[in-house]
C-alpha cells in the first residue's frame, strides 16, 4: 500500500471507500462507457450503451437488450484484484466499515467484503418480473433456460430481469440510506476507480464530514481540490502490496 494512504488509515478509525469502474478495470472487466465501448455498442448495435441499458430499451426490445448485457456486462471468469483484496483485508482488520460501489461485478463480495452498498444492483441477483422467484446468473446465461435470449422463469414463464439499475429507474432506497450513512459516519473516505461523473452515484460523496479524504484514479476528477491527498495511479497498485 502507498505509504501515504497507510499512514492516514493507520490513523483512522471508520474509513469508507467510494469506487467505480475503475476498480473493475484492473480485473478485465472493460468501462462500457468508455470510448471503444461507446464505438463498439454503435457499431454492433446502431445504439449507445446508455440507451440499451434503459428500462424503456429493456421493455421495448428484450431480446436486443439480453444481447448487449450478457456479452457486455456479464464477465464470469473476473477475479478480485489487489485493490479488492486489500479493502477486504481493511474489513477483517475493523478498518473499513463499508464499500459503496457503482460497479454490478459482486467482486467485491467474492474478495471477502461484507459490508458492501452496490448503487446499481448486481448481476449475480437476478428475479423474475412476474412471480418474484430469483435466479442466479448460472440460470439467466444458459441458453437452456432462454427463449430467443430472454431468460424464462420455469414456474410462471415471465422474463426474468437482472437485478441492476437499468438508466430510467431509480435507486433503491434502502441501499441509499445505508450508502449515506456509512459516509457521513467516516472520518476516512478514499474514492477509486471513478471520475464521478455519473450522478446521482457521485454525488454521494458530499455527504462526507469527515477529516480525510483520498482520491485515487488514473485522471483527475471534479473533487481533486477537495481531497487531503490524491494520486493519480491504477488503484491496485496504489492499495495493494
Amino acid at each position: 500500500m502507498d505509504p501515504r494512504v497507510k499512514e492516514i488509515i493507520d490513523k483512522s478509525k471508520k474509513v469508507v471507500f467510494f469506487g467505480g469502474a475503475g476498480v473493475s478495470t484492473e480485473s478485465n472487466i472493460p468501462d462500457f462507457r468508455s470510448e471503444s465501448g461507446l464505438y463498439q455498442a454503435m457499431n454492433d448495435y446502431g445504439h449507445s450503451p446508455e440507451t440499451m441499458l434503459s428500462r424503456s430499451f429493456f421493455d421495448r426490445h428484450t431480446e436486443t437488450f439480453f444481447d448487449y448485457y450478457k456479452k457486455n456486462l456479464i464477465y464470469q471468469d473476473a477475479k478480485p484484484n489487489k485493490a479488492h483484496l486489500a479493502l477486504a483485508k481493511l474489513e477483517k482488520e475493523g478498518k473499513l466499515t463499508g464499500i459503496v460501489t457503482q460497479n454490478i461485478d459482486g467482486l467485491h463480495q467474492k474478495a471477502g467484503n461484507k459490508l458492501v452498498f452496490e448503487l446499481h444492483g448486481s448481476t449475480l441477483r437476478n428475479n423474475c418480473m412476474e412471480c418474484g422467484k430469483f435466479y442466479d446468473l448460472d440460470f439467466i446465461m444458459d441458453e437452456a433456460n432462454c427463449e430467443n435470449g430472454i431468460p424464462k422463469c420455469p414456474v410462471c414463464g415471465g422474463i426474468i430481469k437482472p437485478d441492476v439499475v437499468l438508466y430510467e429507474e431509480a435507486l433503491d432506497d434502502t441501499v441509499i440510506r445505508g450508502a449515506v450513512d456509512a459516509i457521513a459516519e467516516a472520518d476516512t473516505m478514499i474514492v477509486g476507480g471513478t471520475s464521478l461523473v455519473v450522478y446521482p452515484a457521485a454525488g454521494l460523496i458530499h455527504y462526507f464530514r469527515g477529516k480525510d479524504l483520498i482520491l485515487i484514479n488514473k485522471s483527475s476528477t471534479q473533487a481533486d481540490k477537495e481531497a487531503t491527498l490524491v494520486i493519480h495511479d491504477s488503484i491496485g497498485k496504489v492499495l495493494g502490496d
